[in-house]
This record gives structure tokens, sequence and C-alpha cells, in this order.
């Protein structure tokens, strides 16, 4: 037995059809999932098994004589024949060169008591026909189940057809409707023998032989091959061996019916899903995608409102620190307006806030992923349309809560105390120190110039009292002025950790949106690309 070697198109066909039902999974309609899951095994068994013979299977419906002409093609009265509904209940192979056939006959689950062999005695005058199995199967149109399912069965797993025809029902409805229709591209596998050819004149059968063309044409077999034929007479039955013999001689007949099977799968996969509505499609979420993600979830998180409390609360904390101490001291006779915002815990408020804000925003989350989803699938057909929205949201769920999580985890620690607000804190201590010992020094000289000690002569020195004057309004001054170029050093330090925070909280938000968005998104758009480059290389 030689298996059958395949060119190379049929081989790259069959491997992108490989693909598209591996990537069709779950996108593709179930029965063209199935019929095209049946094609592959079908090929491969077929491939695999002898391609030194070629399956030709006589098919026709209840009286159309197809048993009569197998005998006559045969030679021998193999199959029996009579009016009984239905004629043909099991499968009968006819074979010229039976070695090697076997697993063959095997494979088309033919009986061995229904399997003929030609022998060499008999082959006289039929060299031609060497390499044929040749099929008469049971009558489509059986009112037996059994028979029906066997015959639809290897009419999809001859190499080729001959449909059987008769003058009374060449055109019938059912024939035409379950299978002529479906053998567009098949031309080249397919005949078509209009049988009891006897029972007309020559021109009822010209007349008839045109009408057939033509409704074969209308039904998409762009060149039909119509032979008449008579078992009775013997007329057309050369004619019909010789169309036979040239497809066994070939040796082709077994891969062009595995090409049109090919084409006529992929033409109805691309009704289903057009090629055209690919082009469109990107093949990963572009950068400008993504940021636009990215924000509208930090909006949808609160990232803003948690900058704004982080800044307000860092420069409000600052007062206690580098403020001038005197207003403050003043201050703590007043109500203690940070009291009543209850910013004691400052690092739980900022996460409290974070929280909720993404807890509040579930909504707009969802909102943001369902914007990137249909900015991607613009295009699409709606199966993959539908498949990439389903990605999106496939962590639904989850996004929220592990957006809250990672907002949570850099809230700052903004009771922590930087180092130059203790020593900016010292020197303003350093001026109210100076500031009271110049008012001192000033009530000293003023109300008590004749009590001081010898030792401290310059506190009585009415000469120098001015210029203490002037040096403690100076202190008071340049205390003043530190502590409002304080405030200011404060509240750009406040901006520039906002903008530290915010960039950490924007990076970690692109993070999670990367992570639990995009790449469910891009996984999906990569299985689009590769379905429909595999239907491109399918189409050959």
């Amino acid at each position: 037995m030689t298996t059958m070697t395949t060119k190379p198109g049929l081989a790259a066909r069959l491997s992108a059809l490989t693909k598209v039902v591996e990537l069709g999974a779950g996108r593709l309609d179930k029965k063209l999932l199935d019929e095209a899951t049946e094609l592959l095994l079908q090929a491969g068994d077929r491939l695999k098994l002898s391609s030194e013979h070629t399956v030709v299977a006589l098919a026709g419906g209840t009286g159309s004589g197809k048993s009569s002409l197998f005998n006559a093609i045969s030679g021998l009265d193999l199959s029996p024949t009579g009016v009984r509904r239905p004629t043909t209940a099991r499968t009968h192979a006819c074979v010229w060169g039976f070695d090697g056939t076997g697993p063959l006959l095997d494979w088309l689950q033919i009986q061995e008591r229904h399997r003929f062999s030609r022998a060499s005695a008999l082959d006289k005058g039929d060299g031609q026909l060497h390499g044929l199995i040749l099929l008469d199967l049971p009558d489509h149109d059986s009112i037996r189940a059994l028979a029906d399912t066997e015959a639809d069965r290897l009419i999809g797993m001859a190499d080729l057809v001959v449909w059987v025809l008769d003058p009374q029902k060449y055109a019938d409805a059912s024939t035409h409707r379950r299978y002529v229709t479906e053998l567009a591209g098949h031309d080249a596998v397919t005949v078509f023998a209009l049988n009891q050819s006897d029972r007309l004149t020559t021109e009822e059968l010209a007349e008839l032989v045109i009408d057939l063309n033509d409704l074969l044409r209308r039904e998409g077999v762009e060149h039909p091959s119509v032979v008449p034929t008579s078992a009775v007479t013997g007329r057309g039955i050369e004619s019909l061996k010789s169309v036979i013999s040239a497809a066994v001689g070939r040796r082709r007949a077994a891969i062009q019916k595995l090409e049109a099977d090919l084409a006529r799968l992929e033409r109805r996969i691309s009704e289903s899903m057009p090629l055209g509505e690919a082009l469109s499609a990107p093949s990963s979420v572009d950068e400008a995608r993504r940021m636009g993600l990215a924000d509208a979830l930090c909006d949808a998180v609160g990232v803003p409102a948690v900058g704004d409390a982080m800044e307000s609360v860092y420069a409000e904390r600052s007062n206690r620190w580098v403020g001038w101490p005197y207003p403050r001291w003043f201050g703590k006779f007043r109500s203690d307006p940070l009291k009543s915002l209850r910013l004691d815990d400052v690092g739980k408020e900022v996460r409290n806030i974070a929280t909720a804000a993404v807890s509040a925003q579930s909504a707009e989350v969802a909102n943001a992923v369902q914007a990137l989803a249909d900015g991607v699938s613009v295009g699409m057909h709606r199966v993959w349309r539908s498949a990439v929205h389903k990605a999106a949201r496939s962590n639904a769920r989850k996004l929220p809560q592990t957006l809250t999580d990672d907002l949570a985890a850099v809230a700052p620690p903004l009771d922590r105390v930087p180092a130059w607000w203790t020593l900016l804190r010292v020197w303003q201590y350093v001026l109210v120190l100076a500031f009271v010992v110049g008012l001192a020094w000033l009530a000293v000289g003023l109300f008590m110039p004749d009590q001081v000690p010898p030792a401290l002569e310059l506190l009585g020195d009415s000469e120098a009292l001015p210029w203490v004057g002037l040096m403690t309004v100076a202190v008071l001054g340049l205390g003043a002025l530190s502590g409002v170029a304080s405030r200011n050093f404060v509240e750009l330090g406040a901006a520039r950790e906002r903008e530290r925070l915010e960039r950490e909280m924007r990076r970690r938000v692109a993070a999670v949106s990367t992570t639990m968005v995009v790449e469910p998104v891009e996984a999906e758009l990569t299985r689009h690309q590769a379905f429909y480059t595999a239907l491109r290389d399918l189409s050959g």
C-alpha cells in the first residue's frame, strides 16, 4: 500500500484549517467547526491510505437504475436490481486491482461479503480501470434511515461521485437542494449520468441534456459533466467508463476532492466571518489607548482627589513645625480647625480617601474598560467584538479591589517630619529667644537702669537701647519673614510630593490596567489576527 503524497498547497491549507478550528473554538458556528473537524479527520485518514486506488461512488435515488449501471460498468451481476424499495440496502464495492485495498475498504466500512474483485481473467479490455473502487450506494432517498445515513456518509468520503439521474426525476427538488447545491467547486470530481436514455427519443434526450446542464449551472456547478447512459442498451457506458478511467489514471481524484471540500468549507466560513472585517482591526492595544485607559482609571479611583488631600494635609501639618511660633501660640487660644478635620492620623485618612473613591466609582471603572474594548473592536465581526469585550471584563470583579489595595499601599507617611523642618524649627526658636532677650534688655534699660549689676552695665547703657530696640524689631521681622519663606518652601515641597505621589499612583494604575485589562484584550486581538491569517491561508 502506498500512502498518498499531497502537493504543498493542500498540506498548507489543511494546516491552516487546523488553526482555524483551534482559534475559532467558541467564535465560529459550532456546525462549521464540527464539519471542519470531520473534514480534517477524513483528510488525514484518506491521505494515509492507498493512493493507487480511486474511490468512485454511484449515487442516486430509487428507480434511477443505479445498480443496473453498476453492473453494466463492472460487467458482472454484482448488485441486486428490482422494483422493491429500496433496491440497494447495503453498499457494494467492485475493485479493479484488489491488492492493498483492505485498509481503504475498512475505512469506507464496506462489509467483506459485499466486496468484489475483478479477477485478471475478467479484466480483459478494462486495464484502464485498474485502481478503481466502484461503489453502488444505497438509494439516498431510501425510506430506511440506516441506508440513507450510509449513502450520505460515503458520498462525503468518495473521491469521485457519479450522480445517476433518471429522465422522470432528474430535476427532483430534494436531490438538488440536499446534494447538488453543495457541489459548487466540485466539478472535477462530480459526474452526472443521465440514465435510462433508451426511454427517450434523440430530440427529447438532447433537450433534456441541455435543460439539465442549465439547471446545474444555475445551482453553482460551473462546468457540469453530463453523460447520457442506458444500462439496457449499453449506450454511453463506454463514455462513462472513459470519464472514470481518466480520473483513475490521473490518480488525483482524492486530492481534488479534498481541495474542493476545503474550498467549499472556506467559502462558508468566509461568508460567516468575512475577511474584509479583519482589515481594520488592530493586532494590539496602541499606546494612546493604554494611556487613555490609565487616565480614565485614575479619575475613576480618585487619584487627583488623593493628591489634593495629600497636598493640603502636608501643608497644614507643616504649620506646627515651620510656622512663626508666636502666631501659632496665640492661635492656641482659638478653636483648632485641625481637630474638626480629624487629621490626627493623616496616613489613615488618605488611605480612606483612596478606598472610598474606588468603591464609589466602580461604575466608572467599568465604563473605562468598556471604552477601551469599544475602541479596539471597531469593525470586527460581532462574535469577535463580543469576545474582546468579554476579555476586557475578564477581571472586572477583581479590578476595583486590586486598584484599592495598590493605592492604599502607596499612601504617604505624612506624619513623617523632614530633617530640614527640624533645622528650621531650631532656627526659629533661636530667633524667638533673641527677641525675648531683646525685650528683656529694653525692659531693664528703661525701667531698672540703676539696679543693673556692675558686670552687666551694658544693659543699663541708655545709648545702646536704640540699637537694642532696632535689633529686637529686626529679629521679629526676620522671624516673621522666615516663617513666610518656610511656608513657601513647604508648599513647594508639598507640590513636589503630590507630583511624586500621583506619578507613583498612575504608574501602579497603569500596571494594574495592563495586567488585568490590556493583556487579556491583546490576547484576544492576537487570536483574532491569527484566525484571519489562517483563514487567508486556507483560501490559498
